[in-house]
C-alpha cells in the first residue's frame, strides 16, 4: 500500500516522488444470488463511484457499465469478561455491473482436489504397506519380545 507521505527533500539528493493513491479493491464472493455480469469488491472507503469505474477501465481494461456502492458496518462485539466493545472496521462494498455478453464466475482453485485426495490415498497405502513389511521383516528379530517359540 502506498502512502501520502513523501520523503523529507534532502538538499544535493534528489529524490524520486512518485504519487500512488490509497486505494485498494478485493474481490468479494457475493452472499446473494446476483446477476452473472455484477461483480463485488471491498473497496477503500475514500474510493467513490467514479474511482472504482476508473480504477477497472483504466488498469484492468474491464468495460464497466455502472457501479453501485454501500457501506458495510463492521461487527460489534462485547468482550464477556472485561464487558468492553469492540468493533470491526467499516467496509465500502461496490457491485459492479458489466455488459450483459459479459459474464464472471469465479476461478474454481480446488479443481484438481478429488485428483489430489488420490494421489495423497496412494501414498498413504504404498507407506502402510511398507511399515507392514518392515515390522514384518523385524518380527522374529533376537533380542525382541516374541523371537523365541515355546
Amino acid at each position: 500500500m502506498s502512502t501520502r507521505w513523501y520523503p523529507v527533500y534532502q538538499r544535493g539528493n534528489p529524490q524520486l516522488r512518485v504519487f500512488l493513491p490509497n486505494f485498494w479493491m478485493k474481490l468479494v464472493r457475493p452472499t446473494e444470488d446476483q446477476p452473472a455480469n455484477v461483480v463485488t469488491f471491498a473497496v477503500s472507503t475514500q474510493m467513490t463511484k467514479h474511482d472504482v469505474k476508473n480504477y477497472l477501465e483504466k488498469i484492468y481494461k474491464l468495460p464497466v457499465v455502472d457501479v453501485r456502492t454501500r457501506i458495510a458496518l463492521g461487527d460489534t462485539k462485547r468482550d464477556q469478561v472485561h464487558g468492553y466493545i469492540t468493533k470491526n472496521d467499516d467496509v465500502k462494498l461496490a457491485y459492479v455491473t458489466m455488459p450483459k455478453n459479459e459474464a464472471f464466475t469465479f476461478p474454481d482453485i480446488f479443481a484438481n482436489k478429488a485428483e489430489k485426495q488420490e494421489q495423497d490415498e496412494k501414498s498413504m497405502d504404498e507407506s502402510k504397506q511398507g511399515f507392514r513389511k518392515f515390522l514384518d521383516r523385524n518380527k522374529k528379530r533376537p533380542g525382541t519380545p516374541g523371537w523365541y517359540s515355546i
